[in-house]
């Protein structure tokens, strides 16, 4: 009497599709990864599988799709799809940067009150120093004090 092989078989079987697909999958994100074109012929040439075996599995042909409609939309983007921005993301960046515009706004009045005081100063104590006193020898000069 034969031993009964076909459990090892249908094991071995099982094996070989799983790690057909790790390496499929594997191919798929790199080439997202990398910015690449991410087409059936580019996954099956990196996974070293034929393009009608990506064809007859449904979920990595629906990703082998969606990634290649998205590289048409956006043909001259080089990151990633899972690494692109989203738009919460960029609507806490604009706030960021509003709030960062505003407090440098306030900082820049406060710098020019500050250097306009400072001017002021420097130019009442340039007047009081250099103009000869009215009367002593210019009797039309009047000395202006700060503003």
């Amino acid at each position: 009497m034969r031993a009964d092989n076909s459990r090892h078989i249908v094991d071995a079987a099982r094996r070989r599709s799983e790690y057909t697909r790790a390496k499929a999958i594997q191919a798929l994100r790199s080439l997202d990864a990398a910015g690449e074109p991410v087409t059936f012929e580019t996954v099956a040439k990196r996974a070293g599988v034929s393009r009608s075996w990506l064809y007859a599995q449904p979920d990595l042909r629906a990703e082998i799709e969606r990634l290649r409609a998205a590289h048409r939309r956006e043909p001259r983007s080089p990151v990633p799809a899972r690494q692109r921005t989203s738009e919460a993301s960029l609507l806490r960046r604009l706030e960021a940067a509003n709030v960062r515009i505003q407090r440098l706004t306030e900082e820049n009045q406060q710098l020019r009150d500050q250097l306009a005081r400072a001017l002021g100063e420097q130019r009442a104590a340039t007047t009081r120093t250099s103009l000869p006193r009215a009367g002593a020898g210019n009797p039309r000069s009047v000395m202006i004090g700060p503003c």
